[in-house]
Order: C-alpha cells, then sequence, then structure tokens
C-alpha cells in the first residue's frame, strides 16, 4: 500500500552531504531516517520535504536535550532568526531537493496531477515545504519562492518570526502560548490563498491557528501533529482545534515524535503501535475517516522502536488493520487524504 507523508526533514541531511547529496538520496548511508532504497522498502511514494532553519546560537545541546527527556519542561523561545541569515540555508535545501530530482527518481510536484504523474512513473513525489517563514524577507519572496515549486508554508517553529508566534518546547503545556498573527501573517495568509500554497498550521500557537482559521479559504491543515487531550505537549492540538480543523474539511496528520505521542511527554522510543493508535482513534473520532493522514517527522525527531525508518512502514499499517480500521481506511489515512486535501487547496 502506498505511503504519502506529511513532513520529513531530510533536506538537512542533504544539504549537509553537499556535492554527495544525490548519491545519499539513491544509495544511503545507513544513517536517519530516510533515503531513495528504504522509501521502496517501505512502500513511501512522496511527502512534504521541508526546508528548516536551524538556530544559530544552540547553547548547550545536551542540556536541552536531558530537559525533554525528563518532563515537566518549558523552554524558552529562541530568538527570530534574520532572513539575511535563514536565506541561504533555504537556498542550499532547496538546491539539494532539486539535486536529488535529476537522478530522475523523484520529481518537485507542483500540481496534485504532477504527484499523480510521478506515482505512476515510479517517482518520489516531493513537496516542497518550508518550515518557518524566515526565509521570507518581504511578500514579494512568496511569489519567487511560488515560481521555485514552494506549495506548502508553515508561518513558524518554535520561536517568533515576522508573520507570527510558534509554541514552545513544554510538557504539560496548552498552546495557547503568545499573540496571534502580526499584521503581515495576517497578509500572508491571503497571499497564500491567492498563490494556492498550502498554510500548516503546525508550530503555530493558538491564536495564530484562530487568525489562520478566520482569514483562510482554504481548508486548514496540520501536516505533523498529535493529541493534547493524550499527549499534553504544547506542540499538539487541542479538541477545539481539531473541530475548527474538521469544520473546515481539513487534514491533521499524525507525528511520529515519541515527545508529541506518549502520556508522560518523554522523548524516548516506545515498543509496538498502541499510542500511536490511540491518537489516530482520537483524531477519527473528531476529524472523521476523511481527516486524518500521516506526517511522520522522519529525520527531525524520535522515532517509535518499531517505526524506526521508513521501511518499517508496512508494519505499522498492518497494525491499523489489525486494530480493526478496513482496508478503505487505511488507505485514506496512508495517501488518499493527502491527495484529497491538495487538490481542494491547490485546485487540481
Amino acid at each position: 500500500m502506498p505511503v504519502f507523508d506529511g513532513h520529513n526533514d531530510y533536506l538537512q541531511r542533504a544539504m549537509a552531504a553537499g556535492d554527495g547529496a544525490a548519491r545519499l538520496w539513491t544509495e544511503g548511508d545507513g544513517t536517519g531516517h530516510m533515503d531513495l532504497p528504504r522509501l521502496k522498502a517501505g512502500g513511501m511514494v512522496g511527502g512534504f520535504f521541508a526546508m528548516w532553519i536551524p538556530d544559530p546560537e544552540t547553547g548547550d545541546i545536551e542540556a536541552l536535550l536531558k530537559q525533554k527527556e525528563n518532563p515537566p519542561f518549558d523552554l524558552p523561545l529562541p530568538q527570530q532568526v534574520p532572513a539575511a541569515q535563514a536565506l541561504p540555508q533555504a537556498f542550499a535545501q532547496a538546491a539539494a531537493l532539486y539535486a536529488m530530482e535529476r537522478t530522475g527518481t523523484l520529481s518537485v510536484c507542483r500540481s496534485a496531477a504532477d504527484i499523480r504523474a510521478a506515482m505512476a512513473a515510479g517517482r518520489i513525489a516531493a513537496i516542497l515545504h518550508m518550515e518557518g517563514a524566515e526565509p521570507l524577507a518581504n511578500p514579494d519572496a512568496l511569489h519567487l519562492w511560488h515560481a521555485a515549486g514552494l506549495r506548502s508554508l508553515g508561518f513558524v517553529w518554535s520561536r517568533p518570526t515576522a508573520y507570527g508566534n510558534g509554541v514552545p518546547f513544554a510538557f504539560p503545556s496548552p498552546p495557547d502560548r503568545g499573540d496571534g498573527l502580526t499584521p503581515a501573517g495576517k497578509a500572508l495568509v491571503r497571499d497564500c490563498n491567492a498563490l494556492k500554497v498550502l498554510i500548516d498550521l503546525s508550530h503555530l500557537n493558538e491564536k495564530g491557528c484562530d487568525d489562520v482559521a478566520r482569514l483562510s479559504d482554504a481548508p486548514l491543515v496540520a501536516t505533523h501533529s498529535g493529541v493534547h487531550a493524550l499527549c499534553a505537549s504544547s506542540r499538539n492540538l487541542t479538541d477545539r482545534q481539531l473541530r475548527q480543523i474538521a469544520d473546515s474539511g481539513g487534514v491533521v496528520g499524525l507525528n511520529y515524535n515519541t515527545g508529541f505521542l506518549r502520556p508522560d511527554g518523554r522523548r524516548e522510543p516506545f515498543r509496538g503501535h498502541d499510542i500511536m493508535l490511540r491518537h489516530l482513534d482520537h483524531l477519527i473520532g473528531i476529524l472523521g475517516e476523511t481527516g486524518v493522514a500521516l506526517g511522520s517527522d522522519f529525520d527531525g525527531a524520535v522515532m517509535p522502536a518499531d517505526l524506526a525508518d521508513t521501511a518499517a512502514l508496512p508494519g505499522f499499517l498492518q497494525a491499523m488493520q489489525d486494530h480493526g480500521y478496513d482496508r478503505a481506511l487505511v488507505e485514506r489515512i496512508a495517501w488518499k487524504n493527502w491527495m484529497d486535501v491538495l487538490e481542494r487547496t491547490w485546485g487540481g
């Protein structure tokens, strides 16, 4: 069964490989969560490939990770990254994706028709996504990125941008942290709608999500998130937010990040698929069978022990069927719901 995924951070690895990006993609190096051989082994036919800008000053990484592994925690938001610093890295990540396309094994897709054509040809269908709008210095930059293939945009990661505010890494915590969209952010919603760029609510705080819901004429989408009622991370969506997305005909992709799945919020692998299935049950209960998809966060998070990389995806799909989901529902979750919402967002 094919799988279309809502979010991965593979482009960070591809950028780090420099001139070896194409070879890393086609052959793999035994690290990370994904590469072409493992995608083929797991049946993953495409997904959202994210450009993401790391914090320029990360501080004591080990200390921060240790806090995430020992809830409760409430980490301060990093400082805003200037566009001039973000832009070269975004360009390098986009260039790496296009280097992957030149191998003939992947297509950068600008429409649902492009995705279907790539799948039919046996190529990986890649959506160029921007996780955090730091590289957008002004509205004209969105038009330039759109011309370069950008079709999905998250206004924030876990820090502020010129457009809005991300939620901090915090557990337990509600997502209602900070102010809503800035005037520039509200204008960006309208520009995204005009260009038919999908707006990703993932990482955006609650007031910002409310602003998008009020202003946008497209289905609401969170490409990689989880259920706050089951894991009280600031990153996860409350039932009110899930109903808001459901009312718009939108979609939520389930994040595999263990810290956003485990009831105790610990950033540690767990065995089996039961925790993930509980999140899926809850999402289906509010969004319905047409509103739930997958959004792994491969190469950007700690994965469950039995879903350690893309090659393990068939085991997760089988667990859904063993849980009682019929094949039609598993297909909707695995790829069809993404195709449906993209067609309605992009217009075909």
